[in-house]
């Protein structure tokens, strides 16, 4: 096997979570009195953290306001996080496939690493991933850099006891390929999450893949 492990980013490559995020943003917005966004706007605003995010929405007279719209996104988040999110098409059958013992052992060890605030990150792997066993799963922690500063990468690799180089790095956007180059694993661009093809390959893709059961090809 090319590859031990494969680490996953969460909203928009294991979960279609577009709608409930623009709810959420949008909810934070219309309580500050600022214009809402159609859904696919958050597929350009969504990926770099909440403050990045609110920062966006709100525009560059966003001071003074930042904290409240954050606010009010966490609060409606923890409530409506699962109204509309599951997993994407052929994931449950790709995770079933991954977790499946081999006859000389059990399969890659899996991780979950998200931009995502990590109780968010906790409370949707639960929710929605509850029939499978992650060997690791982060969200943002305060304290640690976003991706695509690698840090976080590296950190749950070296917890999981595998070498950055024998990680595939399954990731929707620049800042999930730019992740996996700083941190020396195998950027996977997948095309049914928030980017396109273009963004994905300029980022340093390595592999595109279309759809989740391309990615066991991957293993070697």
């Amino acid at each position: 096997m090319l590859y031990d492990a494969v680490m996953f980013d969460l909203d928009g490559t294991l979960a279609d979570t577009l709608a409930d995020i623009a709810a959420a943003a949008n909810h934070a917005l219309a309580q500050l009195g600022r214009p809402t966004f159609p859904v696919p706007r958050f597929r350009y605003l969504a990926g770099q953290g909440l403050e990045s995010l609110m920062v966006e929405a709100l525009g560059p007279d966003h001071r003074g306001l930042l904290e409240q719209g954050m606010a009010h996104f966490r609060s409606y988040y923890a409530q409506h996080s699962m109204d509309q999110t599951g997993p994407y098409e052929g994931i449950a059958e790709l995770l079933d496939t991954l977790m499946v013992p081999t006859p000389v052992g059990r399969g890659p060890k899996l991780a979950v690493l998200s931009n995502k605030p990590h109780p968010a990150t906790i409370k949707l792997i639960e929710d929605a991933f509850a029939a499978w066993r992650f060997d690791a799963v982060r969200g943002h922690i305060e304290g640690t850099p976003l991706k695509p500063d690698p840090t976080s990468a590296l950190e749950v690799a070296a917890s999981l006891g595998v070498p950055p180089a024998r990680w595939l790095y399954v990731g929707d956007t620049r800042v999930d390929m730019l992740t996996a180059v700083g941190a020396g694993m195998c950027p996977v661009g997948v095309l049914w999450g928030f980017r396109d093809e273009l963004e994905l390959r300029e980022a340093g893709a390595r592999h595109i893949v279309k759809h989740p059961s391309e990615i066991l090809g991957l293993l070697g």
